[in-house]
């Protein structure tokens, strides 16, 4: 069994004043689970990792694997394999030698070695490759290499840090699929850190979001999408992110360019006393109506042409102010720069409204 838990676990470092990279991170991994560390830079999902790795200290806290407590365990006694974003190659062994290298160490017998990186090899498409240095490797190899590095040890838990940073953008999406494959294939607890939502929505079963060491939520994409407890989350999770701007809140609903936009009853009365709201909508929640239609009026200022679809970015006049707001559109008849569009909202049960102070969410 390899159940992961954090149980208020922080890290802190020492300054003036002290600063807590992890704050009281309390987060459970089933067995066989994978999860994704997501967040921006400096919001403490690395270091989370390397505190369950045993490659930084909890402060305050602690870790379990396996329901053991190894907060004061070492590293090398957590059963536990990292892939980094560095690949960590040795550039003077052979893939087969980097691979069976941990085994190596451990003294097992050369035959089982063997075997074991021909396992790995033939799981990663690798066995052509036994023989050959690193250098001789494309980066998306090299990773696969690591990858068959941590395989072949069999741990508890995978670690990933970051892994497939280095790569180019095809590369990167082929090789997030054979993780994922693999990681079902193998049914190994797998813990997976990157910056990048698309990444972690298309990989984990559930995805934990940090924001300044502080666990915002954590759910499965499909959750986190439609139900983000937080504006930061709303922001955050989503490609492109969701529009997101404070507006007037009348009895009927969200006030933007001089029009009332309906909202449902559980949502105005979680909103009651608030003189105004985050209103938050997806671009594709919105689309361009008939300039005769009742709408919100924008001024196109730039067009992104992505194929099958167009993001329309313009202004929208909210309380006198003109702000951005961007729109998914059909790609084949976007508008032109400087024309005057429609906007309207697909549908009011698509509309997310936040605190305008806290970013808690109002209503479900």
């Amino acid at each position: 069994m390899a159940e992961v838990a954090y149980v208020n676990a922080s890290r802190v470092y020492q300054g003036n004043p002290p600063v807590k990279a992890v704050d009281r991170l309390d987060l459970e991994i089933s067995d066989g689970e994978f999860l994704v560390l997501v967040g921006p830079s400096g919001s403490g999902k690395s270091t989370a990792l390397r505190m369950l790795a045993g490659l930084e200290d909890v402060d305050e806290g602690a870790i379990t694997i396996g329901g053991a407590d190894v907060t004061s365990t070492p590293p090398k006694g957590r059963d536990i394999a990292m892939v980094f974003q560095s690949y960590a190659l040795y550039p003077h062994m052979t893939v087969a030698e980097n691979m069976g290298f941990a085994l190596k160490l451990r003294k097992t017998p050369k035959d089982v070695i063997r075997q074991k990186v021909t396992e790995a090899a033939r799981m990663l498409d690798l066995e052509k490759y036994l023989d050959r240095k690193p250098k001789a490797l494309s980066g998306g190899q090299r990773q696969r290499v690591a990858m068959g590095r941590a395989i072949v040890r069999e741990p508890s838990v995978f670690l990933m840090d970051e892994p497939l940073s280095n790569l180019d953008a095809k590369l990167r999406v082929e090789t997030r699929a054979n993780i994922a494959s693999l990681q079902k294939r193998l049914g190994t607890t797998t813990i997976y850190v990157t910056h990048d939502q698309v990444e972690a929505m298309t990989m984990g079963h559930r995805v934990a979001v940090l924001a300044d060491g502080v666990l915002q939520q954590c759910a499965t994409p499909r959750e986190l999408y439609e139900n983000p407890a937080n504006a930061f989350v709303a922001g955050f999770i989503g490609s492109p992110a969701m529009n997101l701007k404070t507006v007037p809140l009348s009895a009927e609903g969200a006030v933007l360019d001089g029009h009332t936009i309906p909202l449902p009853r559980a949502a105005l009365d979680a909103a009651g006393g608030l003189e105004q709201v985050t209103f938050g909508v997806r671009p594709e929640s919105l689309s361009l109506a008939p300039s005769s239609a009742d709408g919100l009026s924008m001024t196109v200022e730039l067009v992104e042409e992505l194929g099958a679809d167009a993001l329309i970015h313009g202004s929208i006049d909210v309380a006198g102010t003109p702000e951005r707001f961007v729109v998914r559109a059909d790609g084949r008849t976007p508008p032109a720069l400087g024309q005057q569009v429609t906007v309207a909202v697909r549908d009011s049960d698509e509309i997310h409204l936040f605190h305008p102070e806290t970013g808690a969410r109002l209503a479900a």
